[in-house]
């Protein structure tokens, strides 16, 4: 008979994705049995950041400013805005070096089935944004699944409304890959995106 106490860690530990009942098990016994003062860490540090960490009132990132470092900074271009889906594209976006604008973030994707529309990943705050005339280009970088490409055909049309160039992320096949490892779906994308040398 497992306690109730080590039941309801485990309990806890299935919040996460991907980790199932013996995922979970495996680490509130690792933190019990061989490191208590890591699960109190663990435990604050949390308790910490799900107390302070909120959206950036202009980006929707996550951050525990009003606005985050990246929209305050002076030194990015605010004419071009990146549409992503999440903080983690934000983090990956950013540790690649190669973008200087700002963000938006959808905070997931269009999934009506799931009952997401527009609103509920703030295409209504975008749409205000697209209509003070500050953004010259969107780019949308939105992942490459259906819900991902409707999102993307989405806020195209509301851009174009509004007069602002509409840019993708080119899609297909990775540098340094083999066309032989390709899926078919990737193949048929790169064949699509190509462009003249």
């Amino acid at each position: 008979m497992q306690s109730p106490l080590i039941q309801e860690l485990i309990e806890a530990f299935r919040v996460l994705p991907g980790v199932g009942p013996k995922s979970a098990q495996r680490m509130a016994y690792h933190l019990l049995e061989r490191n208590k003062s890591g699960g109190l860490l663990l435990s604050q540090a949390l308790s910490k950041a799900v107390e302070e960490v909120g959206h950036c009132s202009l980006c929707r990132t996550l951050t525990e400013e009003e606005t985050c470092s990246i929209c305050q900074s002076a030194r990015r271009a605010t004419g071009e805005l990146c549409i992503v889906e999440s903080p983690a594209d934000v983090g990956v976006i950013e540790q690649s070096g190669i973008f200087q604008g700002q963000y938006f973030v959808l905070m997931g994707h269009l999934s009506p089935i799931d009952g997401i529309g527009p609103k509920q990943i703030g295409l209504d705050l975008l749409e205000s944004r697209l209509s003070d005339g500050s953004v010259s280009e969107l780019i949308i970088a939105t992942n490459p699944t259906v819900e991902g490409e409707a999102t993307a055909h989405y806020i195209q049309q509301m851009a174009i409304k509004q007069g602002v160039v509409v840019s993708r992320l080119a899609q297909g096949i990775p540098m340094g890959g083999e066309l032989e490892y390709l899926d078919s779906g990737t193949l048929s994308q790169a064949f699509l995106a190509r462009r003249s040398m």
